[in-house]
């Protein structure tokens, strides 16, 4: 006899980053809202991240989305985003992803159309609408969170790198920003490896500098993403476009732009007075992918210039599949805390 959970799963992409989203076989989580929810997977329940990126189930590049039952009246659905870095409050990528499944698993019925409807995330309820053609998914535009700039324009001394000028923004979470040109690169795939090698030994450096706290939010952790942006081309009135990669510590170069890296670009723009509410920035990725972000709006909170933005793109189906958990497996046995929330759950089968 063997003791095996089984959960069901749809693999998913946006931009060429997996979202593995979990639609059954996790127990209720205790917590009055999905955030709460995430802080007792991130405090008391972490296994279930490990578990799905790691071997043998999963890659760090990977990401994890797990649906649960909304707390808000408004919300259809609620998720939770599980990464290597963590359990970031939001996720552009992740939420395109996890709102296409929900509408391809029928989870959420489809309508022809643009479709518009509410889940709740970690960071609270964000507005999705999506396009649909021909009972298809062909676009999913979500809200970024408000995104602003924290510091603008530092110098820091990277060793083997030398001195480098970056910015910080926030857009979900606090991300360095870096001019790939300055730096040598011309972000290409070619260069996806030393790409992740300098994006670590910069983080590394500005960690060692100091911590970031929102202006509502407080202390929300290290540093943990960087974004290269190549040079910036306007394609037409209102209309931009960039080549750009996003690297979360550590160590994994995003296979998309993500929509916080968008949403962190736009409020640069903003900043550096470069664009207007209205206007629209895509973000090309090494694969070349990519996201457009609009401006919609800015204002004024906490001495901040808050930019208020969507982020646009399309997520695929890869696969929808049962994962079998056996909880024999010794690489199994080293999540710890998995059991929190799997135990009453697991059945005992005929090995």
């Amino acid at each position: 006899m063997r003791n095996e959970l089984i959960l069901q799963v749809m693999e998913t992409h946006a931009g060429g980053d997996v979202s593995r989203i979990v639609t059954g076989g996790i127990d209720p989580l205790p917590g009055a809202t999905v955030r709460e929810q995430m802080e007792y997977l991130r405090d008391d329940a972490d296994g279930l991240r490990k578990l799905l990126l790691n071997e043998p189930y999963g890659l760090p590049e990977m990401s994890v989305d797990l649906i649960v039952p909304s707390t808000h009246p408004d919300a259809q659905a609620g998720y939770i985003i599980m990464e290597v870095m963590g359990y970031p409050i939001y996720s552009g990528s992740n939420t395109i992803c996890t709102a296409t499944a929900l509408l391809e698993s029928g989870m959420i019925a489809k309508q022809e159309g643009n479709q518009q409807f509410m889940l709740e995330s970690p960071a609270g309820l964000v507005h999705i609408e999506a396009h649909i053609e021909n009972g298809v998914v062909e676009t999913i535009t979500c809200g970024g969170l408000p995104s602003y700039i924290d510091t603008y324009q530092a110098t820091i001394d990277v060793p083997s790198i030398g001195e480098v000028t970056y910015s910080i923004a926030y857009s979900g979470g606090f991300y360095a920003m870096v001019d790939a040109t300055q730096l040598g690169f011309s972000l290409v795939r070619e260069e996806e490896s030393r790409l992740a090698e300098c994006a670590y030994a910069i983080v590394e450096a500005i960690q060692a500098r100091s911590g970031f706290s929102h202006y509502t939010l407080g202390d929300v952790g290290p540093l943990p993403f960087l974004h290269f942006m190549g040079p910036l081309e306007q394609v037409g009135q209102g209309f931009y476009r960039s080549r750009s990669a996003t690297y979360v510590h550590p160590g994994v170069i995003c296979r998309s732009t993500t929509g916080t890296g968008t949403s962190a670009r736009l409020a640069l723009m903003n900043y550096q007075g470069l664009i207007q509410p209205g206007d629209k920035l895509e973000t090309v990725s090494l694969r070349d992918t990519g996201f457009i972000g609009e401006f919609v709006a800015v204002h004024q909170e906490n001495g901040h210039a808050v930019v208020e933005n969507t982020i646009t793109g399309k997520s695929y189906v890869l696969a929808r599949s049962e994962i079998r958990v056996n909880f024999e497996d010794p690489m199994v046995r080293e999540c710890n805390s998995l059991h929190h929330i799997l135990s009453s759950r697991h059945k005992d089968t005929p090995g």
